[in-house]
């Protein structure tokens, strides 16, 4: 399978799924950044339930602004949120420890641009995933591809129209709220481990 995939911000487990399961894939460049999606954001099971992780950009006066020149708005301390809750999380988590040193520098560097920070999320977690992840990327934009060899994955970046339903595995807080579908592949990662490679390969993406 060869697919188009968004980068975006420690994706969803569907996101992994595909890419996963791929033979090749390529990520789009030259999208208009949409609001409301996982281009900036990401979904992770907190002690109180779903919480939702999103990094700031900095607003344009530009009624169109490709994904790839959105900058990340500085003036707010988003890392130390985000990696305190995660900590919150996954401390308790079986597998938070282990990659805790491999995540830290995306907390710790300072991007300027949305898209390289999402490149390195998707390269520090496919190490850890011990996924071989060789890509190539878009130079023009296509509302609709029509290479009858190309699945087309971007509708995955927007959360409303990915149906995807998965396995249940254990989760840290699952006896308080049951089984939180399709969060954040790191959800996977920290509980499930080396298992979560065999898990992406083996699931449904609708």
């Amino acid at each position: 399978m060869n697919i188009l995939i968004h980068p975006s911000y420690f994706p969803s487990i569907s996101h992994f799924a595909a890419m996963a399961q791929s033979d090749s894939i390529t990520f789009e460049m030259e999208d208009n950044f949409q609001k409301q999606t996982n281009r900036n954001r990401t979904y992770i099971y907190s002690p109180n339930g779903i919480q939702l992780l999103n990094i700031p950009i900095k607003h344009s006066n530009l009624s169109h602004q490709k994904t790839k020149d959105i900058k990340i708005e500085p003036e707010f301390d988003w890392q130390k949120q985000h990696f305190k809750s995660l900590e919150a999380a996954y401390r308790s988590s079986p597998f938070f420890e282990y990659f805790e040193d491999d995540l830290l520098p995306i907390f710790q560097k300072k991007h300027t641009f949305l898209m390289d920070l999402n490149f390195e999320a998707l390269e520090i977690t496919a190490k850890c995933l011990r996924m071989k992840l060789e890509f190539g990327t878009t130079s023009e934009y296509f509302h609709e591809i029509e290479n009858p060899e190309i699945t087309d994955f971007r509708y995955l970046v927007n959360g409303k129209k990915d149906h995807s339903l998965f396995e249940p595995y254990t989760q840290v807080f699952d006896d308080k709220h049951g089984f939180l579908n399709n969060l954040s592949v790191l959800d996977l990662l920290f509980n499930e481990g080396k298992f979560a490679m065999d898990y992406l390969k083996n699931q449904a993406i609708i």
